[in-house]
């Protein structure tokens, strides 16, 4: 027989899902990696309690499938219930604002107004010499004249020559990240600024990111997440079960790593 949705009560079309599978919170918790509490905190919609965003989404997704439940169904009910901030932030299934490409507009435009400002005052200037023409100097006199002399005479035995230009600056070298997922974890991984990877992970599942200044990394369990940076171990990112999202840049990488 398919499950029976319940008409505003999300937790309670989960919770009859799972009895009529005879399945345990416990047993759902051990198949899933997800807490009792947020597994009890679903089925009582206290959404206040769950970590938000991908991670949310991501709990429902998993318990759905345990309860025989269609996961992307399940995920729009749950968006549609819940339309908080905290729920659909970065949801395929609402409509995201592009704020990287509002950002780029506003900063373009920044520029531009810079740039007049700077120009029309050179340009000012370069019609005002152009017209004048340049001041007429005056003559000197015999003892001004004596006395340029032997300065340019001082001049040339001091003059050394020219300094060598300074040597360029060397490329900066890009930090090297490895994320291996030792449990099932949902990740949620930016680079630069440019998110590269939002979704569930099995255990033993690798990325490799290379960032020119920072890495935003999220995850559902932080203790299900190896950190290598550079060639060397970081130190574990969290307790396990805990939600968490770590930034990582020039900055304070050290302090990340296990030998530090």
């Amino acid at each position: 027989m398919a499950p029976t949705k319940v008409p505003g009560d999300f937790g309670r079309t989960l919770r009859e899902a799972r009895e009529r599978r005879g399945l345990s919170l416990r047993q759902i918790a051990s198949a899933t990696k997800i807490s009792l509490l947020t597994l009890e905190a679903l089925e009582r919609n206290d959404i206040a309690r769950l970590p938000g965003g991908i991670f949310s989404r991501a709990f429902v997704r998993s318990y759905a499938i345990q309860v025989g439940l269609d996961p992307e169904e399940t995920v729009r009910d749950f968006l549609t219930q819940f339309p908080h901030d905290s729920v659909t932030a970065g949801s395929p299934h609402v409509p995201q604002e592009d704020h990287e490409a509002i950002e780029s507009d506003r900063q373009s435009a920044q520029t531009a107004l810079k740039l007049v400002a700077v120009a029309v005052p050179l340009a000012i200037v370069i019609v005002y010499l152009t017209f004048s023409g340049p001041p007429e100097p005056p003559t000197p006199g015999p003892a001004a004249t004596r006395a340029e002399s032997g300065a340019a005479a001082t001049s040339t035995r001091a003059d050394s020559p020219p300094d060598a230009p300074a040597a360029a600056g060397e490329a900066v070298v890009p930090l090297s990240f490895e994320i291996v997922a030792t449990a099932p974890v949902t990740l949620e991984v930016t680079i630069d600024g440019t998110r590269r990877e939002s979704r569930a992970f099995a255990a033993g599942e690798r990325l490799v990111f290379q960032a020119q200044r920072e890495m935003t990394l999220g995850m559902s369990d932080a203790r299900a997440v190896q950190l290598t940076i550079n060639g060397q171990p970081a130190v574990a990112l969290g307790a396990a079960g805990e939600a968490r999202t770590v930034q990582i840049g020039r900055q304070n990488y050290g302090s990340f790593l296990a030998s530090q």
